[in-house]
């Protein structure tokens, strides 16, 4: 019923309940809204319900999945997608939020890989051995790591590990985390299924048994929009400030004057960089975030805020996968990989 459809020649929002079409809208999705049950190759049950990108929408499965997985388990792991700055904000901030979940413990995922690239390695050299560069980009795992204490929830960092790691940056990750006073696993799980993910479980468990998380979003929601802007800002990004278009000061106040000034925020920026600048690796210091779009989704309950030159279109590869696939004479399909 709060999704807005149109606005008036008055600029006044046109929802669906005012039309009076939500029950009809109901009955179309009665049975399709239901979570998909599937399972893992080893028979863990999981939800499959909702895949929005975090570095344009909110990052979560839905709300439905993950009450539901709460009552039929006793331990439930949810992804918030992208990096911490995005997937997880977002999840603590909006769907937590409403859910009135309490996460009692967060994973960090981490790879040598990418703290080589956030180090200054370029994408072409990253399985080529480099302890200095891991210990380079360590900068960008600690300011994740330091987000999520923000929140109040403990953390366990990760490292997902690659056949070309090496025993010293694997070690180097580990001395990382353990400076930054977080427990750290390696996971093995894509080559040993769950026998290479024990660790991390284990971890994971103590955690959330320890009865240490004191959740509480980051920001209030009583707050103008723009102060929360500035809060997700300064303290997830670390931006020394925000600059908002124009266009996006006056929408702001008019989505204010429509009674959509205390939603939470969900903002739209790329996941390569803590900034808005895709190109701003490691830990950037002394950048401006900019706000150059703002947009209700009433019905979802957030205010999306569009910084840099992202597109709410996911990218598409110049030739599509599907060009590739087939299947010949004997019925063998091909392409797929």
């Amino acid at each position: 019923a709060r999704i807005v459809v149109a606005y008036t020649y008055d600029n006044e929002p046109v929802t669906v309940g005012m039309l009076k079409a939500q029950g009809a809208m109901a009955a179309l999705l009665k049975e399709a809204i239901k979570p998909n049950l599937v399972q893992t190759l080893e028979h863990v049950p999981a939800f499959i319900h909702g895949g929005p990108f975090a570095n344009i929408a909110h990052g979560c499965n839905s709300v439905m999945a993950t009450k539901l997985a709460l009552k039929l388990s006793d331990y439930v792991v949810t992804e918030a997608g992208f990096g911490a700055d995005l997937g997880a904000e977002k999840f603590f901030d909006i769907k937590c939020r409403y859910a009135g979940l309490r996460p009692q413990a967060a994973v960090i995922v981490a790879t040598v890989r990418a703290l080589k690239m956030h180090g200054g390695v370029p994408k072409t050299a990253l399985t080529i051995p480099d302890v200095q560069a891991v210990i380079q980009g360590a900068a960008n795992l600690e300011k994740h790591i330091e987000n999520i204490s923000k929140f109040g929830v403990p953390a366990v960092v990760a490292v997902n590990v690659f056949p070309t790691d090496t025993d010293e940056e694997l070690a180097a990750v580990k001395t990382i985390c353990q400076q930054a006073g977080v427990p750290v696993a390696i996971s093995n799980v894509w080559a040993e299924g769950g026998q290479g993910g024990l660790e991390l479980a284990q971890a994971v468990l103590e955690l959330a048994d320890s009865g240490s998380a004191r959740f509480a979003p980051i920001y209030s929601l009583d707050i103008p929009l723009a102060d929360k802007v500035r809060t997700i800002a300064g303290e997830v990004y670390g931006a020394k400030g925000v600059v908002f278009t124009k266009e996006a000061e006056k929408t702001m106040a008019e989505l204010e004057r429509m009674g959509y000034g205390h939603l939470p925020i969900c903002m739209a920026k790329t996941q390569y960089s803590f900034s808005d600048d895709a190109n701003l690796l490691g830990r950037p210091q002394d950048f401006v975030i900019t706000v150059r779009q703002a947009r209700v989704s009433a019905g979802a309950g957030f205010v999306v805020m569009l910084t840099g030159d992202i597109m709410t279109m996911p990218g598409l590869p110049k030739f599509p996968a599907a060009e590739k696939i087939d299947v010949d004479k004997n019925g063998r399909i091909t392409g797929l990989f």
